[in-house]
C-alpha cells in the first residue's frame, strides 16, 4: 500500500516524527484560510477481545498527553500503531503482536476516522478482533528500539462496560472499539 499523496499545501516548520505545518485551506466561498496541522501519518488499532472469557486485551504505557494535564502517564489503551507504508489490517495485526503478545486471525473491520481533524491528518483505521487463551503466544511489550516499554493488561469486558458508561475511558480510539463491541455483541457484557 502506498501512503496518499496530501492533497493541500504544506508550509513545514518542523519535521521529525511528527510534521508541524500551516496548510491552506479553501472554504466552500472560495476564500482560503491558514490552518495548523501536525502529521504522522495513518495508524490502525485494535481491540482484540476473548469472547469465551469475556476479556479484552489492552497495553499500558507513557503517554504525553495524559501528563501534560497532570494526570497519570501511564495510559490503558487497545493496541495501536503506525501504517508506515503498510495495509491498515496487516498493521493491527503486527501491532496486536507487538505490543499484546497476541496472534490475531480475524479482524472486525468498525470505522476509519480522525482523532482531531481540526488539527491532525491523523487517520485512524478501527478494528474488533476475537481471540482465544491459545493466540496468546508472545510476552508483548512493544519496541524497546523504539522508546515502547509496554505492559500487557486482560481487562473483563464488564469492567470497560462500566468504565465507557461512567465516563472512566479515557482513550478515544478505546473507548470506540468498547462501544462498537457492546453494540454488536451486547451479549458479551451480560452479567
Amino acid at each position: 500500500m502506498t501512503e496518499p499523496v496530501p492533497a493541500l499545501p504544506l508550509e513545514v516548520l518542523h519535521r521529525g516524527w511528527n510534521t508541524f505545518g500551516i496548510a491552506t485551506l479553501t472554504l466552500q466561498d472560495g476564500s482560503t484560510v491558514r490552518r495548523a496541522l501536525e502529521d504522522h501519518g495513518q495508524a490502525a488499532c485494535v481491540l482484540p477481545y476473548d469472547p469465551e472469557r469475556r476479556m479484552a486485551l489492552l497495553v499500558r504505557q507513557a503517554r504525553v498527553g495524559p501528563a501534560f494535564w497532570g494526570e497519570s502517564a501511564e495510559f490503558d489503551e487497545a493496541p495501536a500503531g503506525g501504517l508506515d507504508g503498510g495495509a491498515p489490517e496487516a498493521t493491527a495485526i503486527r501491532e496486536a503482536m507487538e505490543e499484546a503478545g497476541v496472534r490475531l486471525r480475524r479482524l472486525e473491520p468498525v470505522a476509519h476516522a480522525y482523532s482531531m481533524p481540526s488539527v491532525s491528518s491523523e487517520r485512524l483505521w478501527l478494528y474488533l478482533a476475537p481471540y482465544e487463551s491459545a493466540d496468546r503466544v508472545g510476552s508483548g511489550g512493544g519496541l524497546h528500539a523504539e522508546g515502547e516499554q509496554v505492559l500487557v493488561v486482560e481487562v473483563p469486558l464488564a469492567a470497560l462496560a462500566d468504565q465507557a458508561r461512567t465516563s472512566r475511558l479515557p482513550d478515544l480510539k478505546t473507548l470506540v472499539l468498547v462501544q462498537a463491541l457492546m453494540l454488536r455483541a451486547p451479549a458479551l457484557f451480560a452479567a
